[in-house]
């Protein structure tokens, strides 16, 4: 049993029983969930009122595509309502441009949060903003025919949505490169293989295969996931010596907390 806790501007979510898993569902498939501000705005709102009980964050879309990317209303003169358009935020001083680009990242910045685990149910296409939506999680459970393209340098932009660098991590830079600077397409088998993708299968085993997951994650103890993502997610930006002391640190903290030593 589920219940809903938030459904606007294309962005559903819906808590499980216990509320220990939140699905967030991307729920615009006439228009293939091109995405626009007010989604990301929904999106941010999402990672903000999620309860303190949310272990497992699922992305999902419906629909035959996951995202393809960043509405084609953002590319006409008149924009959004009441967004500042291209040649808009062209003329804006470095300091509004920047704002107005954070404000935009917070939806794709809260996935990484050690204290959920954050996984993209990904099938058909997943362009530019779709593609940095899908990076934003820490896993990507794909179907056979998802489809990933980073087309931002195409159109003489860059991927400004904070997916470059889980893209570099999960590719290496050399692919990660040519990826975004041909704009081509990444099909599911070449994801799987070269680390994008967690899980390739049929699309009709996708729900399936990502309730699983979603279980697996929850079996571990909570605390010693959240430390444990903590360690992963430190580890490249740390030497070899202070990972060291980082998991010692880790493991004082569990080994007291199962003794029921208070700090």
């Amino acid at each position: 049993m589920t219940s809903k806790a938030l459904n606007q501007d294309g962005v559903r979510l819906e808590l499980d029983a216990e509320q220990a898993v939140a699905t967030v569902t991307l729920d615009l498939p006439e228009r293939r969930n091109a995405q626009s501000p007010a989604m990301w705005r929904a999106l941010a709102s999402v990672g903000r009122s999620l309860p303190g009980s949310v272990r497992v964050v699922v992305l999902r879309a419906e629909g035959k595509s996951f995202s393809a990317g960043l509405d084609r209303q953002a590319f006409t003169p008149e924009g959004f309502p009441g967004e500042p358009g291209f040649m808009e935020l062209a003329g804006y001083s470095d300091e509004r441009v920047d704002a107005v680009i954070a404000e935009y990242q917070e939806a794709f910045t809260w996935w990484r949060r050690n204290d959920i685990v954050s996984l993209a149910a990904v099938q058909g296409h997943a362009i530019g903003a779709g593609f940095q939506l899908a990076l934003a999680c820490d896993l990507r459970v794909c179907a056979a025919d998802a489809q990933f393209a980073m087309r931002e340098t195409s159109l003489g932009l860059v991927p400004d949505l904070t997916g470059t660098q889980p893209l570099v991590q999960l590719v290496g830079y050399a692919r990660a490169l040519e990826i975004c600077a041909t704009g081509r397409m990444v099909h599911a088998e070449e994801a799987e293989r070269i680390g994008l993708a967690n899980l390739v299968v049929p699309g009709e085993q996708l729900a399936g295969a990502v309730g699983d997951l979603a279980a697996a994650l929850l079996e571990a103890p909570r605390d010693a996931v959240v430390e444990t993502k903590a360690l992963l997610r430190g580890a490249l930006s740390r030497s070899f010596e202070e990972q060291r002391g980082a998991e010692r640190g880790a493991q004082a903290r569990r080994l007291r907390d199962l003794a029921g030593i208070s700090d």
